[in-house]
């Protein structure tokens, strides 16, 4: 059975990453990803998360607080465009990006093309060879197309010696439907 966006990115993400990798959830919005990756790199690996809003901080804490055997999770109220600061030459195995808003919250505050372009940049500075950066785009609001068409632009200009880039999308279903992106370094 064909898997949902959401669930492709973790396959994806399960195939490369192994315990004590560095690890980015670019958007930490509930905890999903954040605990996912954690238990993926298990207590020797580290986890750097990233979101603006103090809500979605506040909701990740709650979730990873129920799994304390986790790895080191770093939670940092700050938007993914600083993951440069944070990872200071450090290489990671994997990032995670949820695009759009924040679910269950204000739909103005939203991810924005500049910024994103802005992590994806540094991020691909600090991915190891065979690491992967999922983009998980969701644009049916306003703003969202702009920002896929960035990010396909983005993602399309990525040199094919050192990148490949996949988009996984179901095409035949309403209602602005996720497209995956992971782009693999080579």
């Amino acid at each position: 059975m064909l898997k949902t966006a959401m669930h492709y990115s973790h396959e994806l993400l399960r195939e490369i990453v192994t315990t004590g990798d560095h690890v980015v959830d670019a958007t930490m919005g509930n905890g999903n990803d954040t605990l996912f990756l954690a238990q993926l790199v298990g207590v020797s690996g580290k986890v750097d998360a990233f979101d603006i809003q103090k809500s979605a901080l506040l909701a990740t804490q709650e979730k990873l607080a129920r799994h304390p055997e986790q790895v080191a999770v770093n939670l940092h109220l700050a938007g993914h465009e600083n993951a440069a600061t944070y990872l200071q030459g450090k290489k990671i195995k994997a990032a995670i990006f949820n695009l759009g808003y924040l679910p269950k919250s204000d739909k103005q505050i939203i991810t924005l093309p500049e910024t994103t372009k802005k992590a994806l940049t540094a991020l691909l500075e600090h991915l190891l060879p065979q690491g992967r950066i999922i983009l998980v785009c969701y644009y049916g609001h306003p703003g969202g197309k702009a920002e896929l068409d960035a990010l396909k632009s983005y993602c399309n200009d990525l040199p094919q010696e050192r990148y490949n880039v996949l988009a996984y999308q179901f095409i035949n279903q309403k209602n602005n439907p996720p497209l995956l992106l992971c782009i693999e370094a080579k």
